[in-house]
């Protein structure tokens, strides 16, 4: 399955990073999300569009994971030659990861 099918997301741009937010859909997923979405993971789904490093923080009270994703922007949206220069189009990306769903672990 897709992480579509059992989370919201919300990116943008903060400088030269992408700011992604990853919130379970069902609060009883979070354990779950928290276990598979890495920041590992993250980083090789968006591959080359992210050449810096990827930092993960927990938000347990919202049943949601923040990423970071330096490095994504081109130099940032002012300067950057990229078509999405603020990173709108990463949360649909992150959205797009396969992954086995919390019933299968």
């Amino acid at each position: 399955m897709k992480l579509l099918d059992l989370c919201f997301a919300r990116s943008g741009d903060k400088g030269d990073a992408v700011n992604v937010g990853l919130i379970a859909r069902d609060p009883a997923h979070f354990a779950w999300l928290r276990q598979t979405v890495t920041a590992e993971r993250v980083k090789a789904h968006f591959g080359p569009r992210v050449s810096g490093s990827v930092e993960r923080f927990e938000l347990p009270n919202l049943s949601a994971l923040n990423f970071m994703l330096h490095g994504a922007l081109g130099g940032g949206g002012t300067v950057s030659l990229k078509l999405d220069a603020q990173g709108k189009t990463y949360a649909s990306h992150l959205l797009r990861m396969e992954v086995e769903g919390p019933d299968a672990a």
